[in-house]
């Protein structure tokens, strides 16, 4: 059986953007790759969006960027700008074929469908396959969205919608999202925080249908893609093993808060790539233990007072737009923890807490 150096095991986004990060700075020049991906063809699957915090590799793979968002509740709608660091959303079509077709020019690069099909015994091994079986009852990001044209010019392509909490909750977090990609094109969302269990809440495309027409007044439409998803909103058990690291979201990658993935898979990439040569011996890249207690916070308030959420959301808001993005996107200072904090109803928070 084959034997390599390192081994990926799932090529997906963070297997994908370690590859690259490492081929990119000439990591594998006399190293061997073997990347264990079942697929056999790359295609558009899904979206990925984040606030641009720091410069990232992908930036040509960008399918638009919005500096103006707003969020809203029934009756109320805040107006917020982002210009600093700009809302960017991700085309997975356009990364797939930037990576794949980077990675095709290293022969010391290979794709293997099984990790039976070899020897791991003395590869170092970077796994990206979460364990998050029988956690259906767990709280999760579960998501559906259709990307739609339509036959007029109808959507303000400079303002993006990151919350639309005008909708049946059904007891549950409920809102709607919406990107604006032209006048004529769109993402549109729903998304809901809550267990796997009740399937009632996954009639997305009834869902989404209702909104379209009914909440965005569009009648006329096709729809030119389709994405659906979910993400693990608690921890994945993950240890360090002498010869294996977990990355992406089995590597606890993912801001339990948010479901936000995209920016934090790019640190930890650049991470491993910097510590290549000693990685064995290398502390494990986490998130900062201050956002993954106040997430744990945040998540119970969550599941005991769903229908508050919106307004939550909203009061959260309060505060300047560059210190909430600083919060969801790992990089606020203490100042900026307080003033989320502040922002909070007290006596939800302190039940949690205590």
């Amino acid at each position: 059986m084959k034997e390599f150096d390192y081994i990926i095991i799932g090529g997906g986004c963070a297997g994908l953007s370690l590859a690259y990060e490492l081929n990119l700075h000439q990591k594998l020049k006399d190293k061997t790759l073997a990347i264990i991906e079942p697929r056999d063809n790359y295609t558009k699957d899904k979206t990925w969006s984040f606030w641009k915090i720091f410069p990232h590799n992908f930036e040509d793979c960008v399918k638009k960027s919005w500096n103006n968002f707003t969020i809203n509740i029934p009756d109320h709608t805040k107006y917020l700008e982002c210009k600093n660091t700009p809302y960017q959303t991700i085309d997975s079509g356009l990364f797939y074929d930037k990576i794949i077709n980077s990675l095709k020019q290293n022969k010391n690069i290979f794709f293997i469908k099984n990790l039976n099909e070899i020897n791991t015994n003395n590869s170092f091994v970077f796994n990206s396959v979460a364990n998050a079986t029988n956690s259906e009852n767990k709280l999760w990001q579960h998501f559906s969205g259709f990307e739609i044209e339509t036959n007029k010019e109808f959507f303000d392509e400079e303002i993006f919608n990151l919350m639309d909490f005008d909708c049946d909750q059904k007891n549950n977090v409920h809102f709607f999202y919406t990107l604006p990609y032209s006048k004529k094109k769109a993402l549109v969302e729903t998304t809901w925080i809550s267990d796997l269990k009740n399937l009632s809440l996954q009639d997305y495309d009834e869902q989404l249908n209702n909104y379209i027409r009914n909440n965005l007044k569009i009648k006329d439409f096709k729809i030119n893609f389709k994405e659906v998803g979910a993400i693990p909103l608690f921890n994945i058990e993950n240890i360090k093993k002498h010869n294996q690291i977990n990355i992406g979201t089995a590597g606890g990658m993912t801001r339990l808060s948010t479901g936000y993935t995209f920016l934090n898979i790019q640190e930890h990439s650049e991470y491993i790539r910097k510590n290549l040569d000693n990685i064995q011996n290398t502390n494990l890249f986490t998130l900062s233990k201050k956002y993954q207690f106040l997430d744990n916070i945040f998540l119970k308030v969550l599941k005991k007072n769903p229908k508050d959420m919106g307004q939550i959301f909203l009061k959260m808001f309060g505060c300047t737009p560059k210190v909430v993005i600083n919060f969801l996107s790992n990089k606020s200072n203490v100042l900026e923890d307080l003033l989320i904090v502040s922002k909070m109803p007290k006596l939800k928070f302190l039940r949690q807490l205590f």
